[in-house]
């Protein structure tokens, strides 16, 4: 039988958002014109390939095969169409930007006022996207630009991705401010080995940060004694607040959440890496470069700032 791109590339948005109504809606048709083409697909290679479910719908092990060769023509149309676009002159001032919430936050804002300045007529979009999924969204050709961060060793992406380095952004303890070890000289470092006994924020089992976070408590001597666990920087600092736990946030990161002080640490002090990721040839999307300038010109100026001790910081 011929191969049906429509159909493999329809079981791939299927695997992706998990129910056939979101894959219509990715589709811009109706649901029960995708339901009809599930029907159709199954009848073509004689399988079943889709499971209904109460909570939306999964692949068969025919189906998830097959969606796998959706991805790969979903992907040759989107670079398709990039192409395409670039030919006809679309490209120039399009830039899709993918980012993670503190980078959002404090990286992102004056770098894109500053390339709206320059470039008014800018097509920019900006999603939120975790710094695992960054490379694997460029490589898609979903996004053009992604900041993501590495804890503790270098961005190591493959050949047809290009790591730019941002900034160093370290570990700091924060810690409830009626804690013993809130207050002390502006200039003292504390060392993590003594908050051995202390109760843990940390962020969630299978995190690069939680991973790194064990690690500094191994070489610190102690097994961190975690009892609450988030995805959310912010969210750790309102828990300290309260005074149950203490947490290691990066310093980009910080809130200045109520009832709570910070206190930089002893070095060797864990870090994150912040880079932004481009395609290794970038020439579809010359405002890329420019935000990437942009971006570390901010980097500068926040990392200049850092050179103040938190607690003179916070006086």
């Amino acid at each position: 039988m011929l191969v049906d791109p429509g159909q493999l590339r329809l079981l791939a948005l299927i695997e992706r958002h998990g129910s056939l109504t979101a894959a219509a809606h990715a589709l811009q048709l109706t649901p029960a014109a995708v339901t009809q083409q599930v029907a159709k697909a199954e009848r073509d290679w004689q399988v079943p390939l889709v499971i209904r479910g109460p909570r939306g719908a999964t692949l068969t092990a025919a189906g998830a095969l097959l969606a796998s060769y959706g991805r790969t023509v979903e992907e040759a149309s989107d670079r398709a169409e990039a192409e395409l676009a670039a030919l006809l002159g679309h490209l120039s001032l399009r830039l899709r930007i993918g980012t993670f919430q503190a980078a959002a936050l404090h990286l992102l804002p004056p770098a894109l006022t500053a390339l709206r300045h320059r470039h008014p007529a800018a097509d920019v979009s900006v999603i939120d996207v975790v710094s695992g999924r960054g490379e694997d969204e460029i490589s898609a050709g979903r996004l053009d630009v992604a900041v993501v961060a590495s804890w503790d060793r270098p961005l190591a992406p493959p050949p047809h991705l290009r790591a730019h380095s941002l900034l160093t952004d370290p570990m700091v303890v924060v810690l409830p401010d009626d804690h013993p070890l809130a207050t002390g000289p502006a200039d003292t470092e504390l060392h993590l080995e003594r908050l051995r006994d202390e109760s843990w924020v940390s962020i969630l089992a299978g995190h690069a940060a939680r991973e790194q976070f064990h690690d500094a408590a191994r070489k610190a001597g102690f097994t961190p004694t975690v009892r609450f666990e988030t995805e959310s920087y912010d969210v750790a600092q309102a828990l300290v607040g309260t005074g149950i736990a203490v947490a290691l946030v990066s310093r980009l990161a910080l809130a200045h959440a109520p009832g709570t002080t910070h206190r930089e640490l002893a070095h060797p002090r864990p870090y994150r890496q912040l880079y932004a990721v481009t395609r290794t040839d970038a020439g579809l999307t010359p405002l890329a470069d420019m935000l990437i300038d942009l971006l570390r010109d901010v980097a500068r100026d926040i990392t200049a700032t850092w050179e103040t001790p938190l607690q003179e910081e916070q006086r």
